[in-house]
């Protein structure tokens, strides 16, 4: 027997009327599901009445649903209720839009390596994702064990991440994983986002007291990994806290992230809000623009300029691949055009 609101389950997620019994996902085998419900651990199968024929919205890891409870035999899942947060990517089945791949998590642990795999561009990346998906994001630097001196690069992730925590943990020493415990709490959800190799298995394996993970070694000549996760899972640590782990985290795509871009480049939209003395300005050579005198006053620097518009044109890209694919061209002309007037006419802050 469990008892699912130890899962996080609450009872208003169930509409008036609802029939079936509650569960939560914690696992995703190809067509097949685990469960965790009332009657304990089950597998189960969607009904392809409702899934496939009336377009329900395919259930993920981490979702709650309704089944009907099955004795013997995989129990039939009929139903995926409202997420609270979630994270997504081109579903690959053609004209299927959109694909969950982790749902209902209250943070998310943006991890990255101190080692030569760091990577602030990345960060950046994943902060929007992050604050898209409708949790808290949360920075945890990995394998401080391996470096001495990491003030530059903590210093460097608190620039494009105002407001946010970042930790330094070394599962090794145990260093920093104290400072996990106020969002490792019971009946709470923290997902895992950071490239294969930064640790996440080693770091799971280090919350729970156990290996749950098989973790591989990385590749010395430039500190990545290879992957450790196949399929997608929920996992229940001894504090009663929930770990999302997914193989599915690096083909996210900035689908949708129009809100996560304003959270994570609040500082950026900040210098547009202000205007520039054009509505149509382009931000390259008009005069009175905001983003021009941001980046000759110290305030903006190229990179952080040059990140928002790659994230916010990848954006496009997911929702009308063909019109970006036209724009590339004449955008690419018209950056380099602005690089070389910013160049010549007084310097640029990197």
């Amino acid at each position: 027997m469990i008892d699912i609101e130890n899962y996080g389950w609450q009872p208003s997620l169930l509409s008036e009327g609802a029939d079936g019994t509650p569960a939560r996902i914690t696992a995703v085998h190809r067509e097949r599901y685990e469960l965790a419900c009332s009657h304990g651990t089950v597998f189960g199968k969607l009904k392809t009445a409702i899934y496939y024929d009336q377009g329900e919205e395919f259930p993920t890891v981490g979702d709650f649903v309704l089944m009907q409870y099955e004795a013997s035999g995989d129990s039939v899942i009929i139903k995926t209720l409202p997420r609270r947060s979630f994270f997504s990517r081109r579903d690959p089945t053609p004209g299927r839009g959109e694909q969950a791949v982790a749902a209902n998590f209250n943070t998310v642990f943006i991890m990255t390596s101190l080692n030569k795999d760091f990577n602030v561009g990345r960060l950046e990346r994943y902060l929007t994702l992050a604050w898209q998906s409708g949790a808290e994001p949360v920075v945890v630097l990995t394998k401080a064990d391996l470096s001495d001196d990491y003030e530059a690069q903590i210093a460097a992730v608190e620039e494009i991440a105002v407001g946010i925590l970042v930790i330094a943990v070394s599962v090794i020493t145990g260093q920093g994983l104290e400072n996990l415990d106020l969002y490792l709490q019971p009946k709470k959800t923290v997902v895992f986002l950071g490239s294969s190799g930064v640790g996440k298995s080693s770091l799971l394996n280090a919350l729970a007291g156990e290996n749950l993970m098989d973790v591989k070694a990385i590749r010395e000549d430039d500190s990545r990994g290879r992957h450790t996760t196949t399929h997608r899972q929920l996992f229940m640590l001894p504090s009663g806290a929930m770990v999302i782990d997914t193989p599915g985290m690096r083909e996210l795509g900035m689908w949708d992230v129009s809100s996560g871009l304003s959270k994570a480049f609040s500082d950026v939209e900040e210098i547009l809000l202000r205007g520039c003395k054009f509505n149509d300005c382009r931000h390259q050579t008009e005069p009175g623009c905001a983003v021009k005198s941001a980046i000759e006053n110290g305030n903006l620097s190229v990179d952080r300029w040059q990140s928002y518009l790659k994230l916010k044109h990848e954006a496009k890209y997911n929702d009308d691949r063909n019109g970006f694919m036209r724009e590339k061209q004449a955008r690419n002309k018209s950056i380099a055009m602005w690089s070389k007037n910013m160049k010549k006419n007084g310097g640029i802050k990197k």
